[in-house]
């Protein structure tokens, strides 16, 4: 049997390619799909099967387009209630080719549809080999329970415990477990950074699989649950009913800079996805920062939501490509275009620009020192993070919700914002500097560099 994972770094997302005797089967497809199309063809493989796991909150899938391309089958699970063309699939439905049986199992609990795949390869043997277990069981985690418009996260979360201890524990402590994400993933809160494990490891070190009863596991995954993203309702839609391909979306215009301040004023949001140092030194007044590096386009999902029109400013037009592919991969279809020449040509036409200051944190310490109280420091690091440790005098402003908690900020006096290591401040200092805080600097390195230097933290 052939077997590969594609991993998306920047959504951290897995998807499976599956084959034999000349058929292949996809699992959990991301929106762009030409990487299984080019790899069967590589592999002399024809793609009958397309599996999801689940309708998938945080990303778009491809699985509509990838049928529409190979006349491959589609298969949801039974609980999805989908108006797509599919088979429903219920505990104990086979697909089987060449030398593989695919046996699925209802794994209700992250969302009601879920189904995880076993997989028995008869060329290693008669017996289940591993499983593909979508987000009812990660490396270190479990899907998170709380994605249902008419079920508790407490009751999703007894749904998931019965599914992990009645389904997937029992498949023996040998068996392979292949998720549909990995670390950095908002479907959960603790994975590991492996992309594979069995069973018994993850029996052995999953801390959700190491509940002492159902009540204790409810009440672990149900305690500070993070914010579910508002985009996540709109994808899981998407992928019930289906994308569109990538092709059909517009094509962007080249805008010049006078178009671009039109259409910021008629209410586009300019998105600059260059670098934060590239960002500070210079940008377009009122644009939002999100770097292209790190969780591009999750944190745009999460911090813009899906109904705005945006306009594009990035390095080079590669890294606008690249922009908006990462962007059509979480739901944005509404990338109408980018800033011809970059920031190049609008500085050339001696457009207003704007800046975000670095600061040290020695230097952050000195000026405190100086003189106590001159400085706002903004923490924009999740909650479980700010009960570690924190900068004296922060103020805990959580990125996803920093535009709403600005009351208490004085527009007279300097801002520092940090995140841990730099990224989600950089971020959050675009959004501020937005809202109307002239005097906004970013602190280089964040929490890390503050520690590294020996600065005091309070807990």
């Amino acid at each position: 049997m052939y077997f590969q994972q594609f991993y998306l770094t920047c959504l951290s997302h897995a998807s499976y390619l599956l084959g034999s005797e000349g058929v292949a089967c996809v699992v959990d497809p991301q929106r762009d799909v030409s990487i299984y199309l080019d790899e069967a063809k590589a592999q002399g493989l024809k793609i009958k099967h397309i599996i999801e796991t689940h309708l998938h909150a945080d990303f778009v899938s491809g699985h509509v387009e990838l049928a529409a391309r190979t006349g491959a089958k589609i298969y949801l699970g039974a609980a999805a209630d989908s108006p797509l063309q599919h088979d429903a699939v219920h505990d104990g439905d086979e697909i089987r080719f060449g030398r593989v049986i695919l046996r699925f199992l209802e794994t209700p609990g992250h969302t009601v549809e879920s189904v995880s795949v076993v997989v028995t390869d008869l060329d290693r043997g008669d017996k289940p080999w591993a499983v593909l277990t979508g987000d009812t069981l990660f490396i270190g985690d479990v899907g998170r329970p709380d994605l249902s418009g008419d079920k508790t996260p407490q009751e999703l979360a007894g749904m998931l415990y019965d599914s992990l201890h009645q389904k997937l524990v029992p498949l023996g402590d040998d068996v392979e477990v292949y998720p549909a994400h990995g670390a950095g993933s908002l479907c959960g809160k603790q994975m590991r950074p492996e992309r594979q494990s069995t069973i018994g490891k993850e029996r052995a070190l999953n801390y959700a699989l190491r509940a002492s009863s159902k009540e204790e596991f409810v009440r672990l995954l149900t305690a500070d649950l993070p914010d579910r993203p508002g985009y996540f309702a709109q994808d899981a839609e998407i992928n019930r009913t289906g994308a569109i391909p990538l092709d059909f979306l517009l094509p962007m215009e080249a805008f010049t800079p006078d178009q671009v301040l039109d259409r910021q004023r008629a209410g586009d949001i300019v998105l600059d996805t260059r670098p934060a140092m590239e960002f500070g030194a210079g940008h377009v007044p009122g644009s939002v920062n999100i770097p292209l590096a790190g969780q591009f386009a999750g944190s745009a999902g999460t911090l813009l939501g899906l109904d705005h029109d945006l306009i594009l400013v990035a390095e080079d037009q590669a890294a606008i490509e690249e922009s908006r592919t990462r962007l059509a991969r979480v739901g944005f279809e509404r990338v109408g275009g980018y800033l011809e020449g970059g920031m190049t040509r609008w500085a050339g036409e001696q457009e207003p620009t704007a800046q975000i200051l670095q600061i040290t944190a020695a230097d952050l310490k000195r000026e405190l020192s100086e003189e106590p109280g001159s400085i706002q420091i903004v923490d924009v690091r999740r909650k479980a993070e700010w009960d570690q440790g924190h900068i004296p005098g922060a103020l805990h402003k959580p990125l996803d919700h920093v535009t709403e908690m600005l009351g208490d900020l004085d527009h007279e006096k300097p801002v520092v914002v940090h995140c841990k290591g730099g990224y989600r401040s950089a971020i959050a200092c675009s959004l501020i500097q937005r809202a109307g805080f002239e005097n906004v600097t970013n602190l280089i390195g964040g929490m890390d560099a503050w520690q590294s230097t020996g600065q005091a933290v309070s807990v």
